[in-house]
């Protein structure tokens, strides 16, 4: 990893606000998108960048904010990965989240979460708080040759099961579904009848499938020839180049989805679960000192 001193945290406005502690990530996923070209990454993706004034920069920003909102962060790099550990700015960051009566949206794969679970219910208790986790296979051998640096899907639920217990409420991002690896209906049902186990109050799908672009395709199909020899010329010859790759097996995936988060009352649509997860409650939006 290397340090860098930002000139800037936030992204966004508004109701919500997005901010990466971190540039890169450690976790190995076989088809991460933050890897494609047109992220720019000037330096490997592992030697991951820090931003180490990111608590300063945010508490700030957040002083200078006119009106409490969500602060999102996790949807470019992870943020507890692996430096996360020794470093704790992730932490610090929502202490000062805390510190100003913000709302926390945290997007992880990694249990390391748990270290900071009773801040987190502090913040959902002054504000709100929701948690993410990403699952994409419930077969723990699949997810080691997946996502290998990082927990597998069993402690994930665990995870999840644990914010459930301190009321902190979760969304899974069901993404990706890779076209004949994980895109199985017993796959797909195990999920989420686990989510619905562990209280999930949405789930988030763009379609049963994933996404390729300049470089992380590369790195992608790499990890295809490595872990499931033949499968990249399958998909070359049925996808070609193109950016959405949906399982064939979408249309039933997709009735699997659809009636088990019905049964289950977990919002089942990304519009559904974006709403919650960018929504302050109003009585959780303070004056500052700058509107009284």
């Amino acid at each position: 990893m290397h340090f860098v001193e930002a000139k800037g945290i936030l992204t966004g406005g508004g109701g919500y606000c997005g901010m990466n502690i971190y540039r890169g990530c450690t976790h190995g996923c076989i088809y991460c998108d933050s890897r494609s070209a047109c992220y720019r990454f000037t330096h490997a993706f592992e030697d991951v960048e820090v931003k180490r004034n990111a608590p300063e920069l945010l508490d700030r920003a957040l002083r200078s904010k006119r009106k409490k909102c969500m602060i999102g962060t996790g949807s470019m790099s992870d943020p507890y990965m692996h430096c996360e550990e020794s470093l704790g700015l992730t932490r610090r960051c929502l202490e000062v989240i805390l510190k100003h009566g913000f709302g926390a949206a945290i997007q992880t794969k990694s249990d390391r979460i748990l270290r900071d679970i009773d801040l987190l219910k502090e913040i959902n208790r002054s504000a709100k708080c929701v948690v993410q986790i990403t699952l994409t296979t419930f077969d723990s051998a699949l997810c080691r040759v997946l996502e290998p640096n990082v927990c597998d899907t069993a402690r994930r639920i665990e995870v999840l099961e644990r914010m459930r217990e301190r009321g902190i409420p979760t969304v899974v991002w069901l993404t990706p579904i890779l076209p004949f690896i994980n895109d199985t209906e017993e796959n797909v049902a195990a999920i989420l009848k686990a989510c619905a186990g562990a209280g999930v109050k949405g789930v988030i799908d763009f379609g049963m499938g994933l996404t390729l672009r300049e470089g992380d395709r590369e790195y992608y199909y790499a990890a295809l020839d490595r872990h499931f020899p033949g499968l990249k010329a399958r998909y070359v010859q049925r996808y070609g180049n193109a950016y959405e790759l949906p399982s064939p097996n979408a249309k039933a995936l997709l009735k699997v989805f659809r009636e088990i988060c019905g049964d289950s009352d977990m919002l089942s649509t990304p519009e559904e679960c974006f709403r919650f997860l960018h929504e302050l409650p109003e009585k959780n939006r303070q004056m500052s000192m700058f509107e009284l």
